[in-house]
């Protein structure tokens, strides 16, 4: 013989019959629902997205049978309050969540960060150099120079051009010398 758990036993099974209220009185009582978002503390920007996930939660509710109102009280009230618990609930479930507690927007947020964001000024002013060591290449150096970060290949390249790839490969190479030897003479 098996004996009873202790313990909360069921909830009494509800006394009256489920109904469902049409969509349109729901969104009836935005204002309602407006009221209880703004006095839980939710701020602005997410106020339209909370009163959203209030009008689907209740609706979902009406949907499975959980809308069930004393037959004797009038049918707005009974709404009314019953759609109050309903954003009561979603309200402390935001406020209580953690994208509510730790979520800071800020207009600058590079500016909250300690240290520094991207490259040093000194690779900054280094890859600028560079950039002008480039320009003062001559053309067809500066072009084979260009195309080696193009995601085509060196023979692809050659290919378009009409050139065997040794030859692109040679004129590659003596690019980076003339380039080399620019960055020399600048740093002197």
């Amino acid at each position: 013989m098996r004996r009873p758990r202790k313990g909360a036993r069921r909830p009494p099974a509800a006394t009256h019959p489920s109904q469902r209220p049409p969509v349109a009185a729901i969104l009836a009582e935005r204002s309602l629902i407006l009221a209880v978002i703004v006095s839980g503390g939710v701020p602005q920007r997410d106020r339209e997205d909370v009163a959203q996930g209030i009008v689907l939660g209740a609706w979902r509710s009406i949907e499975r049978g959980m809308y069930r109102p004393d037959p004797a009280d009038e049918p707005r009230k009974a709404l009314r309050r019953w759609l109050f618990s309903v954003a009561w609930k979603q309200v402390g479930h935001y406020t209580g969540s953690a994208y509510a507690r730790r979520c800071v927007l800020d207009p600058q947020p590079l500016g909250r960060l300690r240290g520094i964001v991207g490259p040093s000024l000194d690779a900054q002013v280094e890859a600028r150099d560079l950039l002008r060591a480039i320009e003062r290449l001559e053309p067809r150096h500066r072009e084979i120079l260009l195309a080696v970060d193009t995601p085509e290949t060196l023979a692809a390249y050659a290919a378009q051009r009409g050139m065997n790839p040794f030859t692109a490969a040679s004129r590659l190479r003596i690019a980076r010398a003339m380039l080399a030897l620019r960055i020399q003479r600048w740093r002197r």
